[in-house]
Protein backbone atom coordinates (compact mmCIF):
# COMPACT_ATOMS: atom_id res chain seq x y z
CA UNK A 1 0.00 0.00 0.00
CA UNK A 2 1.38 3.56 -1.37
CA UNK A 3 1.46 6.36 1.46
CA UNK A 4 -1.72 7.91 -0.70
CA UNK A 5 -3.21 5.31 -0.37
CA UNK A 6 -2.92 4.49 3.65
CA UNK A 7 -4.17 8.39 3.67
CA UNK A 8 -7.17 7.91 1.34
CA UNK A 9 -8.43 4.94 3.41
CA UNK A 10 -8.05 6.73 6.88
CA UNK A 11 -9.91 9.31 5.67
CA UNK A 12 -12.60 6.52 3.82
CA UNK A 13 -12.92 5.26 7.12
CA UNK A 14 -13.44 8.27 9.20
CA UNK A 15 -15.22 10.43 6.98
CA UNK A 16 -18.83 10.64 7.89
CA UNK A 17 -21.32 11.22 5.16
CA UNK A 18 -22.78 14.37 3.94
CA UNK A 19 -26.09 13.71 4.18
CA UNK A 20 -27.93 13.27 7.26
CA UNK A 21 -29.95 9.79 7.23
CA UNK A 22 -33.68 9.83 8.34
CA UNK A 23 -33.02 8.10 11.61
CA UNK A 24 -30.65 11.29 12.82
CA UNK A 25 -33.41 13.65 11.42
CA UNK A 26 -36.16 12.05 12.86
CA UNK A 27 -34.64 11.00 16.12
CA UNK A 28 -32.25 13.85 16.93
CA UNK A 29 -32.74 16.75 14.65
CA UNK A 30 -36.27 16.99 14.62
CA UNK A 31 -36.74 16.88 18.47
CA UNK A 32 -33.93 19.49 18.92
CA UNK A 33 -35.42 21.84 16.26
CA UNK A 34 -38.69 21.40 18.50
CA UNK A 35 -37.04 22.02 21.92
CA UNK A 36 -35.03 25.37 19.89
CA UNK A 37 -38.37 26.65 18.70
CA UNK A 38 -40.23 26.72 21.64
CA UNK A 39 -36.83 28.28 23.01
CA UNK A 40 -36.42 30.93 20.62
CA UNK A 41 -40.06 31.41 19.93
CA UNK A 42 -40.42 34.23 17.32
CA UNK A 43 -37.21 35.92 17.37
CA UNK A 44 -35.68 32.10 15.56
CA UNK A 45 -34.91 33.02 11.81
CA UNK A 46 -33.41 29.63 10.96
CA UNK A 47 -32.32 26.47 12.32
CA UNK A 48 -29.40 24.78 9.75
CA UNK A 49 -26.77 22.01 9.83
CA UNK A 50 -23.50 23.72 9.91
CA UNK A 51 -19.89 22.34 10.54
CA UNK A 52 -17.82 19.72 9.38
CA UNK A 53 -20.81 17.80 7.66
CA UNK A 54 -21.69 21.13 6.04
CA UNK A 55 -18.41 21.21 4.76
CA UNK A 56 -17.63 17.52 3.77
CA UNK A 57 -15.47 16.75 6.32
CA UNK A 58 -17.12 15.45 9.50
CA UNK A 59 -15.50 12.46 10.93
CA UNK A 60 -16.47 9.63 13.55
CA UNK A 61 -14.12 10.61 16.06
CA UNK A 62 -15.93 14.01 17.56
CA UNK A 63 -19.16 15.97 17.52
CA UNK A 64 -21.07 14.10 15.42
CA UNK A 65 -23.54 17.43 13.87
CA UNK A 66 -23.68 20.97 14.33
CA UNK A 67 -26.71 23.15 14.27
CA UNK A 68 -26.55 26.95 13.94
CA UNK A 69 -28.93 28.70 15.13
CA UNK A 70 -30.08 32.29 13.58
CA UNK A 71 -31.87 34.52 15.62
CA UNK A 72 -33.51 37.92 14.50
CA UNK A 73 -31.49 41.11 14.41
CA UNK A 74 -34.01 42.59 16.58
CA UNK A 75 -33.42 39.89 19.07
CA UNK A 76 -32.67 42.79 22.11
CA UNK A 77 -30.74 40.14 24.49
CA UNK A 78 -27.41 40.27 24.95
CA UNK A 79 -25.16 37.62 23.63
CA UNK A 80 -24.29 36.39 26.60
CA UNK A 81 -27.36 35.59 27.91
CA UNK A 82 -28.50 34.30 24.92
CA UNK A 83 -25.65 31.78 25.02
CA UNK A 84 -26.93 31.01 28.50
CA UNK A 85 -30.66 31.09 27.95
CA UNK A 86 -30.16 28.19 25.34
CA UNK A 87 -27.78 25.94 28.19
CA UNK A 88 -30.35 26.47 30.94
CA UNK A 89 -33.05 25.40 28.49
CA UNK A 90 -31.21 22.39 27.09
CA UNK A 91 -30.27 21.60 31.07
CA UNK A 92 -34.00 22.02 31.93
CA UNK A 93 -35.05 19.13 29.12
CA UNK A 94 -32.99 16.77 31.10
CA UNK A 95 -30.44 16.76 28.36
CA UNK A 96 -26.91 16.46 28.91
CA UNK A 97 -25.40 19.79 27.57
CA UNK A 98 -21.56 21.62 28.29
CA UNK A 99 -20.47 24.75 27.72
CA UNK A 100 -17.81 25.36 24.88
CA UNK A 101 -16.74 28.13 23.39
CA UNK A 102 -19.17 29.41 21.10
CA UNK A 103 -21.20 26.35 21.38
CA UNK A 104 -23.10 24.57 23.32
CA UNK A 105 -22.34 20.23 23.46
CA UNK A 106 -25.31 18.20 23.92
CA UNK A 107 -25.94 14.82 23.81
CA UNK A 108 -28.97 13.23 22.43
CA UNK A 109 -30.69 10.16 21.70
CA UNK A 110 -26.95 8.80 21.39
CA UNK A 111 -25.91 11.61 18.79
CA UNK A 112 -23.60 14.83 20.05
CA UNK A 113 -24.42 17.83 18.67
CA UNK A 114 -23.04 21.22 18.69
CA UNK A 115 -25.74 24.15 19.37
CA UNK A 116 -24.09 27.30 18.04
CA UNK A 117 -26.57 30.26 18.94
CA UNK A 118 -25.83 33.54 17.35
CA UNK A 119 -27.92 36.74 16.32
CA UNK A 120 -27.67 37.80 13.04
CA UNK A 121 -25.97 41.42 12.15
CA UNK A 122 -28.77 42.96 10.18
CA UNK A 123 -32.44 42.13 8.78
CA UNK A 124 -30.70 40.78 5.48
CA UNK A 125 -27.50 38.51 4.92
CA UNK A 126 -25.50 36.19 6.31
CA UNK A 127 -23.36 38.09 9.09
CA UNK A 128 -23.84 36.70 12.43
CA UNK A 129 -22.71 37.93 15.97
CA UNK A 130 -21.34 35.02 18.42
CA UNK A 131 -20.79 34.92 22.02
CA UNK A 132 -17.29 33.73 22.93
CA UNK A 133 -16.94 32.30 26.27
CA UNK A 134 -13.36 31.72 26.77
CA UNK A 135 -13.20 35.44 26.56
CA UNK A 136 -16.16 36.63 27.49
CA UNK A 137 -16.64 38.60 24.58
CA UNK A 138 -18.37 38.12 20.40
CA UNK A 139 -17.18 37.86 17.24
CA UNK A 140 -18.67 38.42 13.83
CA UNK A 141 -18.78 35.81 11.31
CA UNK A 142 -19.95 34.52 8.30
CA UNK A 143 -20.92 29.95 8.16
CA UNK A 144 -21.97 30.16 4.75
CA UNK A 145 -18.78 31.65 3.72
CA UNK A 146 -16.45 29.18 5.72
CA UNK A 147 -18.38 25.96 4.41
CA UNK A 148 -17.89 27.40 0.65
CA UNK A 149 -14.53 28.00 1.21
CA UNK A 150 -14.26 24.69 2.63
CA UNK A 151 -16.21 23.22 0.14
CA UNK A 152 -14.87 24.72 -2.75
CA UNK A 153 -10.85 24.23 -1.90
CA UNK A 154 -9.97 21.11 -3.14
CA UNK A 155 -8.38 20.31 0.29
CA UNK A 156 -11.22 18.71 1.92
CA UNK A 157 -9.02 15.77 2.28
CA UNK A 158 -6.26 16.87 3.57
CA UNK A 159 -8.17 19.21 5.94
CA UNK A 160 -10.12 15.63 6.97
CA UNK A 161 -7.20 13.72 7.88
CA UNK A 162 -5.88 16.47 9.58
CA UNK A 163 -8.73 16.20 12.14
CA UNK A 164 -7.92 12.50 12.12
CA UNK A 165 -5.13 13.40 13.45
CA UNK A 166 -6.04 15.49 16.08
CA UNK A 167 -8.24 13.24 17.46
CA UNK A 168 -6.10 10.35 17.10
CA UNK A 169 -3.59 12.85 19.57
CA UNK A 170 -6.54 14.36 21.65
CA UNK A 171 -5.28 17.93 20.65
CA UNK A 172 -6.89 21.22 21.22
CA UNK A 173 -7.55 22.80 17.77
CA UNK A 174 -10.33 24.20 16.90
CA UNK A 175 -12.02 22.99 13.67
CA UNK A 176 -12.39 26.35 11.99
CA UNK A 177 -8.96 27.58 13.26
CA UNK A 178 -7.57 24.23 11.58
CA UNK A 179 -9.52 24.27 8.52
CA UNK A 180 -7.93 27.91 7.06
CA UNK A 181 -4.82 27.09 8.44
CA UNK A 182 -4.42 23.90 6.23
CA UNK A 183 -5.65 26.07 2.67
CA UNK A 184 -3.49 28.44 3.58
CA UNK A 185 -0.24 25.92 4.11
CA UNK A 186 -0.89 24.24 0.83
CA UNK A 187 -2.31 26.75 -1.40
CA UNK A 188 -0.14 26.57 -4.67
CA UNK A 189 0.15 22.38 -3.92
CA UNK A 190 -0.99 19.43 -5.89
CA UNK A 191 -4.46 18.56 -5.31
CA UNK A 192 -3.72 14.58 -6.10
CA UNK A 193 -0.80 14.06 -3.50
CA UNK A 194 -2.62 13.82 -0.15
CA UNK A 195 0.48 12.04 2.03
CA UNK A 196 2.91 14.70 1.17
CA UNK A 197 0.42 17.55 1.45
CA UNK A 198 0.04 15.69 5.37
CA UNK A 199 3.30 15.72 5.81
CA UNK A 200 3.82 18.87 4.64
CA UNK A 201 0.79 20.53 7.12
CA UNK A 202 2.41 18.75 9.80
CA UNK A 203 6.07 20.44 9.27
CA UNK A 204 4.10 23.99 8.51
CA UNK A 205 2.46 23.34 11.68
CA UNK A 206 5.82 22.16 13.61
CA UNK A 207 7.59 24.95 12.50
CA UNK A 208 4.97 27.69 11.94
CA UNK A 209 1.78 27.47 14.58
CA UNK A 210 3.43 29.31 17.02
CA UNK A 211 3.57 32.60 14.92
CA UNK A 212 1.68 32.21 11.98
CA UNK A 213 -1.39 34.58 11.93
CA UNK A 214 -4.37 33.08 10.42
CA UNK A 215 -7.44 35.87 10.10
CA UNK A 216 -11.36 34.56 9.66
CA UNK A 217 -12.02 34.97 6.24
CA UNK A 218 -15.52 36.56 6.78
CA UNK A 219 -14.22 38.95 9.46
CA UNK A 220 -10.42 39.88 9.13
CA UNK A 221 -10.97 41.88 12.73
CA UNK A 222 -11.51 37.97 14.07
CA UNK A 223 -8.11 36.34 14.52
CA UNK A 224 -8.69 32.68 14.42
CA UNK A 225 -5.02 32.18 15.49
CA UNK A 226 -5.90 33.79 18.90
CA UNK A 227 -7.95 30.44 19.66
CA UNK A 228 -5.24 28.98 21.12
CA UNK A 229 -2.71 30.03 23.86
CA UNK A 230 0.66 30.20 22.95
CA UNK A 231 0.92 26.87 25.47
CA UNK A 232 -1.85 25.21 23.50
CA UNK A 233 -0.13 25.99 20.16
CA UNK A 234 2.99 24.44 21.80
CA UNK A 235 1.54 21.00 22.35
CA UNK A 236 0.15 21.12 18.55
CA UNK A 237 3.58 21.80 17.24
CA UNK A 238 4.97 19.28 19.34
CA UNK A 239 2.93 16.65 18.62
CA UNK A 240 3.37 17.63 14.74
CA UNK A 241 6.77 17.27 15.16
CA UNK A 242 6.81 13.97 16.89
CA UNK A 243 4.65 12.71 14.27
CA UNK A 244 6.74 13.32 11.40
CA UNK A 245 9.53 11.37 13.28
CA UNK A 246 7.78 8.41 13.27
CA UNK A 247 8.90 5.27 11.29
CA UNK A 248 5.36 3.95 10.20
CA UNK A 249 2.37 5.59 8.93
CA UNK A 250 0.10 3.76 11.93
CA UNK A 251 1.86 5.55 14.24
CA UNK A 252 1.15 9.50 12.99
CA UNK A 253 -2.50 8.95 11.88
CA UNK A 254 -5.33 6.10 12.23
Amino acid sequence: MTADEYILMIVKKHRLPNEIDYTTQYRVIQPLKSIIYTWAGSSLCDIKISGSRAKGTAIDLCSDLDLFISLSSSTQLPLKQIYDSLYNHVCRQGIPARQQNVSIGVTYAGSKVDLVPARREGQYGNDHSLYRRKTNSWTKTNIDKHISLVKDSGRTTEITALKIWRENHNLDFPSIYLEMFAIDALRGRSLSAPASNFIYLLNCISEQLSTKVILDPANTNNVLSGELTGQEKARVATQAKASISEAYWSSIIW
